[in-house]
């Protein structure tokens, strides 16, 4: 997969082998480690394997162990409830018979409320704004990195540029704008799996960006500890999307983000939160 776009329909798409027993195909990257987007977007298409006719509205994950990405990626899924309203599943990915992730997601049949409201999107310039103004100037900083997007098939375009060159950010709020590299179906099932593959990505930024240190420092060691999110609105995940992170707290080798996730004509579509490992290396 190194010298072609990764394949994300192949990446999502799991093989099934038992009733609730499905098997992944590893992202190979070159990292040590499996990409924890990986592991997101694997798991919640296991779990939608088994509900019918209802989309999750929400996940929560941790990250047990390290995956190695030469070892296949077993999803077990497990029934905790079924009701009119709901379905709940827990979700174990196994490899040599350890569980190294675990999610719990939520999914919610067709409903009209009263009660509609959502945040304000950031405001920041529109990517074709962003590639027409930023581009000629400053063309690695605001474009993806290729070797993010061949080995991770996500594109990027990056608001605050200055994180390029050390700059603070005494908040943590950082923009990107992301979209997966290749068209999805319309499947919203798959573009909502897109979308927990893609939100693992620089959500962890935030906190380094308090400290002024560059993405892909490589003084810093980040790890995702866990991960949740919370899907409200359909959406693409095959175009562009503004994610909007900010970090308000980070102790004790800890650091945790947040996330939200709106369409360029102001839509919230999802809500994210993680906490990660955030060190200075030895």
């Amino acid at each position: 997969m190194s010298n072609t776009l990764a394949n994300l329909l192949a990446i999502l798409n799991l093989e099934q082998r038992d009733l609730n027993l499905f098997f992944g195909n590893v992202l190979r990257t070159g990292s040590p480690r499996v990409f924890g987007g990986q592991l997101i977007g694997q798991a919640i298409a296991a779990a939608c394997r088994t509900v019918k006719d209802r989309l999750p509205h929400s996940i929560h994950g941790y990250f047990l162990k390290a995956g190695d990405p030469q070892v296949p990626i077993i999803y077990q899924v497990e029934t905790l409830h079924e009701d009119e309203s709901y379905s709940s599943r827990r979700v174990a990915a196994i490899q040599c018979h350890e569980m190294i992730f675990s999610i719990m997601a939520s999914f919610q049949g067709e409903e009209h409320g009263a009660f509609d409201h959502q945040g304000t999107m950031p405001d920041v310039p529109s990517p074709d704004k962003l590639t027409s103004e930023k581009l000629a100037n400053q063309p690695m900083l605001v474009e993806t990195p290729e070797f993010i997007r061949r080995h991770y098939g996500i594109e990027l375009l990056a608001v605050e540029t200055e994180r390029y060159f050390g700059h603070k950010f005494d908040d943590g709020r950082i923009h990107i704008w992301i979209k997966t590299a290749m068209k999805l179906p319309d499947d919203p099932a798959l573009h909502i799996c897109a979308l927990g593959y893609a939100s693992d990505y620089s959500l962890l930024d935030a906190v380094t960006a308090r400290y002024g240190r560059k993405p892909f420092d490589s003084r810093v060691i980040l790890a995702s500890l866990d991960h949740a999110m919370w899907f409200h609105r359909p959406f693409r995940a095959d175009d562009w999307l503004l994610y909007a992170h900010d970090s308000p707290s980070a102790e004790r080798g800890r650091g945790i983000t947040r996330g939200l996730i709106f369409k360029p004509d102001g839509t919230l579509v999802a809500s994210v939160a993680q906490e990660g490992a955030v060190r200075e290396r030895p």
